[in-house]
C-alpha cells in the first residue's frame, strides 16, 4: 500500500501524464460532441446520440492510457535513470513493487473514467442505469490489469526510454481509430474491423459501449480476449523484464 500511494504521488506530480490520461479524453469529448452532436450512432440495441458513444469510447482511451502507455513510459525511464535498479535493491519485494504500480493504474483508470461520466451525466446528458455500474467498474478494473500486463511486457522490449513515447503512440494511434474510439463502429469498413478484432483496445471498446448501449450488457466474450491478452503480456514480462538497462 505504500508503495500504491507513492506511484499515484508520482502520477499526480506529473504535469504531463495528468493531462495525456485524464484532461485529453474530456478534451476530444468536447470536440465530438460539438462536431457529431446532430447525428446518431448505430449501437446494439438501436441508435443513440454521439455523446452516449463517446462517454465510453473515450473512457476506453482513458484506460488505455492510465494502464499501458503512462506504465510505458514511466517504466522505461525509471529502468534507464537506475531508479528501478535502486528500487530492486531494497527489501521491499519485486512482488510489491509491480502489485503497486498495477494498484495505481487502476486507480487511476477508475477515477478517470468517473469524471468522464460524471461530465457527460451532468452536461450531455448521458444515460448509465445504476445497475450496469458493477459491471462497468468490473470492466474498468479488468481492462486496467490486462492493459498493465502488457504495458511491462511492452517495456521488456523497448530498448531505451527515448523510444518508448514514439513506439507507444505508433501502436495505440491506429488501433483508436480502427477499434471504433474516435470513429464509430458502423462508420468503419467491415475488413477494418476485422483486423482491430485481433487486439484488445477493440474488445475493451465494445465491452464499454455496449454497457451505454439502449439494450446492453456485459459482454463477457469480449473481456475475455481482453483477459487472455492480458496474461499473454504476463507471460512476456516475466521472461522479458529487466530492472536494469539492456546494453
Amino acid at each position: 500500500m505504500h508503495q500504491f500511494r507513492y506511484d499515484l504521488l508520482v502520477f499526480w506530480r506529473n504535469g504531463q501524464a495528468r493531462f495525456f490520461t485524464v484532461l485529453m479524453p474530456l478534451i476530444f469529448l468536447v470536440i465530438f460532441a460539438a462536431v457529431f452532436g446532430d447525428s446518431t450512432i448505430e449501437v446494439p440495441g438501436g441508435e443513440v446520440d454521439p455523446k452516449q458513444y463517446y462517454v465510453p469510447g473515450l473512457a476506453t482511451l482513458g484506460i488505455v492510457s492510465a494502464s499501458l502507455v503512462n506504465l510505458v513510459i514511466t517504466v522505461t525511464t525509471q529502468r534507464d535513470t537506475g531508479v528501478l535498479k535502486r528500487r530492486r535493491a531494497t527489501p521491499v519485494g519485486a512482488w510489491a513493487l509491480i502489485a503497486g504500480r498495477a494498484l495505481s493504474c487502476v486507480a487511476i483508470a477508475l477515477a478517470t473514467v468517473a469524471i468522464l461520466i460524471a461530465v457527460g451525466l451532468i452536461l450531455y446528458g448521458v444515460d448509465l442505469p445504476a445497475s450496469r455500474v458493477p459491471a462497468l467498474i468490473l470492466v474498468v478494473a479488468v481492462g486496467s490489469l490486462s492493459f498493465c500486463c502488457l504495458g511491462f511486457a511492452l517495456a521488456a522490449v523497448i530498448r531505451s526510454a527515448d523510444s518508448a513515447t514514439p513506439v507507444v503512440q505508433a501502436i495505440v494511434l491506429p488501433l483508436y481509430f480502427i477499434s471504433g474510439v474516435f470513429v464509430p463502429s458502423d462508420q468503419i469498413p467491415g475488413w477494418l474491423l476485422g483486423v482491430a478484432d485481433a487486439f484488445p483496445i477493440r474488445h475493451l471498446a465494445v465491452a464499454m459501449v455496449d454497457l451505454f448501449a439502449p439494450d446492453g450488457s456485459l459482454q463477457l466474450g469480449h473481456l475475455a480476449v481482453v483477459v487472455a491478452w492480458g496474461l499473454a503480456g504476463l507471460v512476456v514480462a516475466v521472461r522479458r523484464f529487466r530492472w536494469v538497462r539492456q546494453s
